[in-house]
């Protein structure tokens, strides 16, 4: 399925990637990779850069979760910000790479944007000159 779903993904997001230098995955925690043995976001990430034209660069190791953060699920926005701040850096081998770059973050689900954030955050502050977010779906609460 993340082979369709990835095709789908780089259809939707065609400007954003025709734009992009790199292209990376949200990443896990080594625990949850553990656990879980896949890392949905880079299974997508693959697909999107097979479906995509153009010399986009995926690079699964270019941000990497510093600290187990738990679940999201059930945590409302502001505990999800808190949650997931500071949780993510950019890999030693990759600094100094960025200055200039395009980035295209691919994740599965975006909720809140907390963790989107999250990401962005030290890719802008290693250089990066933006920062897309490209996911699979995106959870829509209904008005109050």
């Amino acid at each position: 399925m993340a082979r369709a779903c990835g095709q789908w993904m780089a259809r939707a997001g065609a400007d954003l990637l025709a734009e992009a230098d790199l292209l990376t995955p949200v990443p896990l925690h080594w625990r949850r990779l553990f656990m879980r043995r896949y890392n949905q976001a880079l299974l997508l990430a693959r697909h999107v850069t097979r479906a995509t034209e153009g010399p986009i660069e995926l690079v699964p190791d270019l941000l990497r979760r510093r600290r187990w953060t738990g679940s999201q699920a059930g945590l409302a926005a502001s505990e999800r910000r808190h949650n997931v701040s500071k949780a993510f850096e950019v890999h030693p081998r990759w600094t100094g790479k960025l200055k200039g770059k395009v980035v295209v973050l691919v994740d599965d689900v975006l909720t809140t944007g907390a963790t989107a954030e999250a990401c962005a955050r030290p890719l802008l502050a290693a250089g990066a000159r933006r920062v897309d977010v490209l996911t699979l779906a995106r959870v829509v609460r209904p008005a109050l």
